[in-house]
């Protein structure tokens, strides 16, 4: 990677939260889940109370993978710490319920400098491959949103289309409606005075009320048909 793509990625990084942290308060927020994991009373942490269950069904679902012991892990390198014995309870002074602003200032923590040259190239990789994924996360939210705007698009059109049939139905409903009523007028009912019936419902002669039943059904079955 040149040293212009690690400054843009270095910038992107810090203008928005790591994909890890961002996924794992989305699972802590969401209370459909809150008997397997949620924040504490005070909001201060969060708690795993079904640790089996959350790596069987929710890891997979954000983390493509069910190993618990690699989620800890992975906290502990966003500076997370155990803070309870008796149950799998996490804090981080920037990882509070409401405060999800603060989540763009957790760092992954860099190894100690007295490592041996293997541990700076292990972190390298683990660096460039964090990269990656925030590159791919990005290029997903893009591509995501993309595909929304197309689809938005395309209902509008499709609207707009069934728009425009709708009011020419109406028109010719009108111009039927206006014949049939200067046609009533002409002559007398054949039925008795009883009226005609259109589509099941008798209208009567010279009632405005009944014009107005008359381009409804119309409408309606015209609808159908669309």
């Amino acid at each position: 990677m040149c040293e212009s793509e690690r400054v843009l990625v270095e910038y992107v990084r810090k203008a928005s939260p790591p994909p890890f942290l961002l996924k794992t308060y989305m699972m802590v927020e969401d209370r459909a889940s809150d008997a397997v994991i949620s924040w504490n009373d005070d909001g201060t942490a969060f708690v795993v109370w079904q640790p089996a269950e959350f790596a069987r069904d929710l890891l997979p679902t954000l983390f493509k993978h069910s190993n618990f012991s690699s989620f800890v892990r992975q906290l502990n390198t966003y500076g997370f710490h155990k803070v309870a014995t008796n149950r799998w309870e996490f804090s981080n002074e920037r990882f509070r319920k409401g405060e999800r602003d603060q989540l763009c200032e957790i760092r992954r923590r860099k190894a100690p400098s007295s490592v041996s040259k293997q541990q700076p190239n292990a972190q390298a990789a683990t660096s460039d491959h964090s990269d990656n994924e925030q590159q791919r996360s990005l290029s997903t939210s893009s591509s995501e949103i993309t595909s929304l705007v197309d689809e938005n698009r395309r209902l509008k059109r499709e609207n707009d289309a069934l728009s425009s049939e709708l009011a020419v139905v109406k028109r010719k409903c009108q111009k039927l409606v206006d014949m049939v009523a200067v046609e009533r007028e002409k002559r007398p009912t054949e039925d008795g005075g009883r009226g005609l019936k259109l589509f099941g419902v008798r209208m009567e002669v010279g009632r405005e009320r009944d014009l107005e039943d008359m381009k409804r059904v119309l409408v309606s079955q015209s609808c159908k048909i669309i």
